[in-house]
């Protein structure tokens, strides 16, 4: 098993390394720090799983995801993070992670959440699949941002933090006229007037940039 460890914390990496040598003694585990020296080593190596928390230094939220596979593909990513909000994981595994873990369920279910992710599988942690569960059985209605993609759910959260479409599609490597079809989408899937009620939609809902 080699397993690329990605996190900027000493003491939980620490912990995160005990855990899988403990399941795979023979395993081969590299760990980085930051977004860069992650990309470096996948670019260079194979790895079975890469564990990957989304706050490092040098990136913060699903856009690190994005980073990710743009490098490789078809790479395995498990997501360690702080955020326990489905919408959220939802948003993680569309970009393309096949599992999403909060952090403080780590130590107990990271060994099966890895077993599931090397396979092929996808694994979301227990708490969120119970509270997806509850939502099912009690007909709860998604919000909005919820029926959005995971492009568009990233170019919204970049609107309604000001920025001008030109810019957004240098971020995401994509042209300024696909972005405005993205915006015309989320608008209309929102049913949404303009940026200004998409902002304020955002603030409402506790919905930031700094998710990406």
């Amino acid at each position: 098993m080699k397993i690329l460890l990605v996190e900027d914390h000493p003491i939980f990496r620490f912990g995160v390394r005990h855990v899988i040598l403990q399941r795979w003694p023979d395993a081969q585990v590299r760990e980085v720090e930051t977004l860069e020296a992650a990309l470096a080593e996948i670019s260079q190596t194979e790895w079975d799983v890469a564990v990957v928390d989304l706050n490092l230094p040098d990136t913060a939220g699903i856009e690190c995801v994005a980073s990710l596979r743009r490098q490789a593909a078809k790479i395995k990513l498990l997501v360690l993070s702080l955020h326990t909000e489905v919408a959220y994981a939802k948003q993680v595994m569309q970009m393309g992670a096949m599992g999403y873990l909060p952090k403080d369920h780590a130590t107990n279910e990271l060994v099966a959440a890895i077993e599931k992710v090397s396979q092929g599988g996808r694994y979301i942690g227990t708490s969120l699949a119970a509270h997806i569960a509850n939502n099912f059985f009690d007909n709860q209605q998604a919000l909005p941002h919820e029926m959005l993609s995971a492009q568009e759910y990233r170019v919204m959260l970049q609107i309604a933090g000001g920025k001008k479409l030109g810019d957004i599609a240098l971020a995401m490597h994509l042209s300024p006229k696909t972005v405005s079809t993205y915006r015309t989408r989320i608008l209309e899937k929102m049913q949404l007037a303009g940026n200004v009620e998409l902002a304020r939609y955002c603030i409402t809902n506790k919905l930031s940039e700094n998710e990406l």
